[in-house]
């Protein structure tokens, strides 16, 4: 019953526009777990049993609030559901974790780990290589960039479908970023593989989102960016970060001129509301050497 019920809920979230895979993941294992105690509802004291088996207190916040978001669909329709409390584990804060925001050095020695991965005159190098500096230089998700097809290339810039939201948008790309893939377009069509999409490994296939953030741990460790597995570092999603922050650095610092930036680099990185742009802003020194300059030129009477 709470599988047909998973489903049920599964398809609504689809529908609505959400790509909902991690909780779809974890309902699916909450489900199993409910079905093999033979429940045929949702009880509190099975899901805190079940909560409570992740590694971290932040997972077993997020497995119980997945599990309370389904059963408050479910209760509206049978309230043999319970609906364990939000606080059931604690009230934990959300803290935002500080991005990294890689310098040029740093993503150029990041390339040239990748560049060296073996096996050498394969695809694999290259491929990581290019993948790499493409989010680099356009800020744009993990999942998209290994989603793109080869008919996503067009003349005026990469073409991003049906991504979070439904939302589509074409990205421009400056010229170097078109000669990168261009070399790594020629050197994938030599792979000779019936698979149309832009990024695949040395089996025709698109690599997966794990393979891919495995592959940036351990490039990330070799260069100095991370220490030991189980260390915090740089994630690959800082990536994007560093995109936003660095084209807002090389935005004229006046107000209009800043307004119209951050109106069209939330259009570029494909985000629904203007707001969603500021989680991925971050202070650095040269955002602060401009904040300060704007604000003595109040100071003294300047227009601003």
């Amino acid at each position: 019953m709470l599988s047909l019920n998973l489903a049920r809920y599964a398809e609504l979230q689809q529908h609505l526009g959400f790509k909902f895979r991690v909780q779809h993941s974890l309902l699916k294992s909450f489900v199993a777990f409910a079905e093999g105690n033979g429940d045929r509802y949702v009880q509190t004291a099975r899901v805190l049993e079940w909560a409570t088996l992740a590694p971290s207190p932040q997972q077993c916040r997020n497995r119980l609030l997945t599990v309370r978001r389904f059963a408050l669909a479910l209760s509206a329709e049978n309230r043999c559901h319970e609906i364990p409390p939000a606080d059931a584990l604690g009230r934990g804060l959300f803290e935002r974790r500080i991005p990294h925001i890689y310098t040029v050095d740093e993503i150029t020695a990041l390339m040239r780990a990748a560049a060296r991965l073996k096996p050498s005159g394969s695809i694999r190098p290259l491929l990581y290589e290019t993948l790499f500096g493409l989010l680099a230089a356009t800020g744009m998700r993990v999942s998209e960039a290994l989603a793109l097809r080869l008919d996503d290339l067009t003349a005026d810039g990469l073409v991003i479908r049906q991504t979070k939201f439904q939302k589509s948008r074409l990205l421009p790309l400056h010229a170097t970023t078109w000669e990168a893939l261009d070399r790594y377009v020629a050197a994938r069509q030599r792979l000779g593989t019936w698979d149309d999409a832009l990024f695949v490994s040395n089996t025709g296939t698109t690599p997966s989102y794990p393979t891919v953030i495995a592959i940036f741990l351990r490039l990330a460790r070799s260069t100095g960016l991370r220490g030991q597995p189980g260390q915090p570092g740089p994630r690959i999603h800082d990536l994007r970060h560093t995109f936003a922050v660095r084209s807002l650095e090389q935005c004229r610092p006046d107000r209009d001129a800043v307004g119209r930036h951050i109106v069209a680099l939330s259009t570029y990185l494909g985000h629904a509301h203007v707001t969603d742009t500021y989680w991925y802003l971050q202070a650095t020194p040269t955002l602060m050497g401009q904040i300060a300059s704007a604000g003595e030129a109040l100071h003294q009477g300047a227009a601003p």
